[in-house]
């Protein structure tokens, strides 16, 4: 683990050279990509130049024990060795931590659907219900929102809705947000004050970028049509909607949110990309799926993966067994809580394998 340390912290200060280099700073490209890999490096440097210290303290206070000492000075030594023994194993953790694998989509944006799914009515309520939540998480993490398709439903609701979440790590925080999302309450159509249990599902893609998948012009199909919805000039006025589909693979993305013909165009590209991407990696880990299942799921949003009990202000994640009881919080996008404990379950699953 020090080798790896070292090296690591090595690589940081000549990034630090480098970012001060002038030709470097003329070159867009490279002083991006030198300012990110140091960012991404930063914790673990820092983590490891407290650790180092805390090593020499340490070492010093031991070698001073040995020392003739009166017994006040003896217990003040005594005392600094067990503080600075109990920070070199929180920093020893947290390192290990730090140098677990990461996965390569985690700065990415993410393209989210959520579709109504059992519950008819119901389902389309609560799948605007989740996008309000998701939308107020993006909101307190400073990350921007842009709708992509939405397809409402009569009362109001979603039967679907596509959207894009900008904002660094993005996908490391809504990647546990895949699977089904169940909602247990008395719907505002139910006249008997019967409790009904509803679901809607959730799918969270990094964005990939034209590097990542190529598409390639000869092997999609685009058709454009009237947009429809909640009225506006366009809607069923104009063929300002687009559907692209990929004849290889069958995937098929439709955008009609914006005015612009090229602009859904591409945003159903931006789509198209992300659905190709995420079927790809779900095939690569089809092959693992035995070894590699994770107690925090796959991501398949047939999987339920937590509960929103109403009359009882409950939020359950039957991933890791979670259970809060601060349900309007979590519908405001106070999601945080179960963020950090889905990570930390990784992590340890993780560190359990020896990964």
């Amino acid at each position: 683990m020090l080798d790896r340390l070292q090296s690591l912290a090595d690589r940081y200060e000549k990034l630090s050279e480098l970012l001060c280099d002038p030709d470097v700073a003329n070159d867009t490209k490279k002083l991006r990509d030198y300012s990110k890999e140091q960012s991404d490096l930063q914790p673990a440097y820092e983590a490891y130049t407290e650790y180092k210290k805390v090593i020499e303290e340490l070492e010093a206070a031991k070698a001073m024990q040995a020392e003739k000492l009166d017994d006040e000075m003896r217990e003040m030594v005594k005392m600094e060795i067990e503080e600075l023994s109990a920070r070199q194993q929180e920093l020893e953790e947290q390192i290990r931590i730090l140098l677990l694998p990461k996965d390569p989509n985690d700065d990415k944006n993410v393209i989210v659907e959520i579709r109504g799914a059992a519950g008819g009515d119901e389902a389309a309520l609560f799948a605007a219900d989740l996008y309000r939540m998701y939308t107020r998480f993006a909101d307190n993490q400073g990350w921007k929102v842009e709708v992509m398709d939405v397809n409402e439903s009569d009362l109001g609701g979603f039967k679907e809705i596509i959207f894009m979440i900008n904002g660094r790590g993005a996908y490391s925080k809504m990647k546990y947000e895949s699977g089904a999302h169940r909602v247990q309450r008395i719907p505002a159509t139910e006249s008997g004050g019967r409790i009904h249990t509803s679901t809607s599902t959730v799918a969270v893609m990094p964005e990939a970028e034209e590097v990542d998948v190529e598409i390639l012009d000869k092997d999609i199909r685009v058709d454009t049509f009237c947009s429809s919805g909640a009225g506006g000039q366009s809607v069923n006025t104009t063929k300002s909607a687009v559907r692209v589909t990929h004849i290889p693979t069958g995937i098929v993305a439709t955008c009609q949110d914006g005015k612009s013909q090229n602009s859904n165009k591409e945003k159903a590209l931006q789509v198209l990309r992300a659905r190709i991407s995420d079927m790809m990696r779900q095939e690569e880990e089809a092959k693992y799926a035995g070894e590699r299942k994770s107690k925090v799921g796959t991501g398949d949003r047939s999987e339920r993966i937590r509960t929103y009990n109403f009359p009882q202000s409950r939020v359950t994640d039957h991933r890791i067994g979670l259970t809060v009881h601060k349900l309007d919080q979590v519908m405001n996008g106070d999601i945080e809580e179960f963020v950090a404990a889905l990570t930390l379950a990784e992590q340890a699953e993780m560190m359990e394998k020896g990964e």
